[in-house]
């Protein structure tokens, strides 16, 4: 009896493609590989298989489309067989590879793809993508069909990056990473001059190629390969894969952040087919990372990507830690309004002046935010406060916008205790400052209590865990010569930072030196020596030989020179070859340079060796013609010479380029002291108030100077018995000042 309800002709069709698919995944399921890898499977529905049942498990959505895997693995099944009548073993492999895959059956799905003879296909792959790059009108006079269809192709190719993915998965990053390699490869060598515009726009081979490429150095990070990750950032960046923007700018900023952050494995450099004449190559992988973030800065100003803010801040501590802040701000002027905000704008373009040495420029702009902007933003009170406290060159007035500052901060509200503790750390700084403009002593006292009460504080808010409070505390205690304290706070500081602060390590030796332990201040230089990088051992290297002049080896202090100036030598001529925006460092090797060249020059005069000194204060002049250091050398050159009148005119240019060069106006006092041929009340000399007065602005200056007191006692001495007591008290203040001395300053 017919049946009432018959099937429509049309769904009859439709369901054929189903049953085909479910018996070619039967066939696979129940056969062992044909001895054949290219045997066809039939499409017809007589194919020969025993009828072994596979079960499909339930259905979850997959995709954009949200379709359940086995009707998406059907639809392709059915692609396929409309293309070319027939599936071979490999493409039923990779369609039931990818089914197991979309229902999680990772193990399994890595099992089927483990089928495919990628040797076997990697041919018919390669003449396929060759034979589709060819311009449309020139594969049409091509008869050649090519072995595989669009479709095939990307079936394979996304067989390839599933069974990466899977072994992803599973945990064998390194296998994964070759599995991924292989299909890029593929693609390199098949189309070297890279994809076509719109190749693959008609199947899903645009997109399997982009996931690879990302994919890739991903793997070879977590399988800890840099070399090989850096050399696959470097061919998805350098090959054309046809990629979107975004694509391509993700794939840059993860190299930048690699290269970044990615230890001491330093890349070589890109090795480019094609490289220009004169084009910049990055020699390091700050300098590559720099190149990259610049790169993709450019192309958030042009529109190209979205705005991404991490762009700037790896941005900024790449140009940070390689000396770039001038080229940092430059980008940041570059960058259109609408993409930064303008507080936030001028806050970092005040860390890059500040960072440049050019504080006042940086106040400028901070002054737009909190006296415009954000009168309550605390970042830009924060670093205002410290630029106007910790400048000693700053005026009164800086000083104390620099204490109003700091107390703004510390009565906001809602503040956390570690900030009101930085804000009174900088308080007690700025007082600290504050209090050398006093006019009087009992002023002077009054200011410096406060500022360690305030520092004091911020150790009990901080508790004492905040490397910048102790350090301040440390140098404040040191600087009023309880160095016993001040000895605690160093070595707690040391503690606190693991011993990677080149301050802290300089603070404990001065602090030694002042208690005239030169051979424990030795060794503290020679333990920060161990563990600093031969690049930063400039600075310790010339405390060293302080230290060993103290313990009287001057041998052995001229060899520790020698070996400054060598590594000096070497870090001027690589700062002449690196980028242009290391101005701030080269600038303070250049200062090195010139005080070790200044300390020999001392060291030679002590040992009348006038020839050398004079060499010494040559290559001084060659640094820098117009300072005043080298011209105070010059007139205790003179001095030791016997030539005072000469003596005198070189104290007079040391002063005439900085007025307050205490050494200078001491020197200068006993000059003129000396030449006055008496200086009593009765010698009829004028030079007397002159004397006084220059000796008095030498200890404004500076009223720790043991020298200055010391003289400033003896011009009390020998005008007479009317000012006996003041010479008394000269005396006793340069005996105590000088039993705490440093070698040199603690500040």
């Amino acid at each position: 009896m017919r049946n009432s309800n018959p099937i429509p002709t049309r769904e009859r069709n439709q369901n054929r493609p189903n049953l085909r698919f479910r018996k070619v995944v039967q066939c696979l399921c129940s056969c062992k590989r044909s001895n054949s890898p290219n045997e066809m499977i039939p499409s017809s529905e007589s194919t020969g298989t025993k009828d072994y049942s596979i079960s499909l498990y339930s259905s979850q959505t997959v995709g954009e489309n949200d379709k359940k895997p086995d009707t998406v693995s059907i639809e392709e099944a059915e692609l396929s067989l409309r293309e070319s009548g027939s599936l071979n073993y490999e493409e039923a492999r990779a369609l039931l590879g990818r089914y197991e895959y979309q229902k999680g059956n990772i193990e399994a799905a890595l099992h089927v793809f483990e089928g495919i003879d990628i040797a076997t296909i990697t041919p018919k792959i390669k003449i396929s993508l060759a034979i589709r790059a060819q311009p449309r009108k020139k594969r049409s006079h091509n008869y050649a069909t090519p072995p595989l269809s669009p479709h095939a192709l990307s079936l394979l190719l996304e067989a390839i990056f599933l069974k990466s993915k899977s072994l992803q998965i599973l945990g064998r990053y390194k296998e994964a990473a070759r599995s991924c390699k292989v299909i890029l490869d593929i693609v390199e060598s098949s189309l070297p001059e890279g994809l076509p515009e719109n190749f693959g726009a008609d199947c899903k081979l645009q997109e399997i190629l982009n996931s690879a490429v990302e994919l890739l150095p991903e793997l070879w990070q977590l399988s800890d390969s840099p070399q090989e990750a850096i050399s696959s950032f470097r061919q998805a960046l350098l090959h054309h894969w046809n990629l979107d923007d975004e694509t391509k700018a993700k794939i840059e900023l993860d190299f930048a952040i690699f290269l970044l952050y990615s230890g001491d494995k330093e890349a070589a450099p890109p090795n480019l087919r094609s490289q220009m004449d004169g084009s910049f190559i990055p020699r390091s992988n700050i300098e590559e990372a720099i190149l990259l973030l610049m790169i993709l800065l450019k192309k958030i100003n042009l529109k190209k990507i979205k705005w991404d803010p991490s762009v700037l801040d790896h941005l900024s501590y790449a140009l940070s830690v390689s000396g770039g802040l001038g080229a940092l701000g430059k980008q940041l002027e570059s960058l259109i309004p609408a993409v930064v905000d303008r507080r936030e704008r001028y806050l970092l373009l005040s860390l890059c002046y500040y960072g440049q040495g050019d504080g006042l420029s940086a106040l400028n702009l901070l002054k737009n935010i909190y006296k415009q902007e954000d009168p309550n933003c605390v970042p830009a009170l924060l670093l205002a406060s410290k630029i106007c406290g910790e400048n000693p060159d700053s005026d009164s007035d800086s000083m104390e916008e620099g204490v109003r500052l700091a107390k703004r901060i510390i009565h906001l509200e809602n503040n956390c205790d570690e900030m009101v503790g930085v804000a009174y750390s900088l308080l007690g700084v700025s007082l600290s400052g504050y209090s050398k403009s006093a006019l009087t002593d009992s002023e002077r006292v009054e200011r410096q209590s406060e500022a360690m009460k305030a520092l004091e504080t911020a150790g009990r808010l901080t508790g004492m865990n905040d490397s910048r409070v102790v350090y301040e505390l440390s140098l404040q205690n040191a600087e009023q010569r309880k160095l016993d304290v001040a000895l605690g706070h160093a070595r707690h500081l040391i503690k606190l930072e693991g011993g990677s602060g080149l301050k802290s390590w300089l603070l404990l030796a001065r602090i030694f030196s002042g208690q005239k332990r030169f051979l424990e201040g030795e060794t503290i230089i020679n333990a920060a020596l161990d563990q600093t990088g031969k690049w930063d051992q400039g600075d310790l290297l010339r405390m060293k030989a302080k230290l060993q002049i103290a313990q009287g080896q001057v041998k052995n202090a001229i060899e520790t020179y020698t070996q400054l100036l060598a590594v000096l030598q070497v870090q001027n001529k690589s700062f002449a070859t690196q980028m242009t925006n290391l101005k701030v460092a080269g600038k303070r090797h250049k200062d090195l340079e010139l005080e070790t060249w200044h300390d020999l020059a001392m060291l030679y005069i002590s040992l009348s060796q006038w020839r050398d000194a004079e060499a010494c204060l040559l290559k001084s002049e060659a640094i820098s013609y117009y300072s005043s250091s080298r011209w105070y050398i010059t007139g205790l050159l003179y001095e030791a010479k016997g030539l005072e009148k000469e003596a005198l005119k070189a104290y007079e240019m040391a002063l005439d380029i900085d007025p307050s060069h205490v050494q200078s106006l001491v020197s200068m006092a006993m000059v003129l002291k000396r030449l006055g041929g008496g200086l009593g009340s009765g010698s009829g000399s004028g030079s007397g108030p002159v004397v006084r007065s220059l000796l008095t602005e030498a200890l404004r200056v500076d009223r720790m100077n043991s020298w200055g007191w010391y003289n400033l006692g003896q011009f009390y001495k020998e005008e007479g018995p009317m000012f006996i007591k003041e010479a008394v008290e000269c005396f006793e203040a340069a005996s105590v000042l000088k039993e705490t001395e440093p070698i040199e300053p603690f500040r």
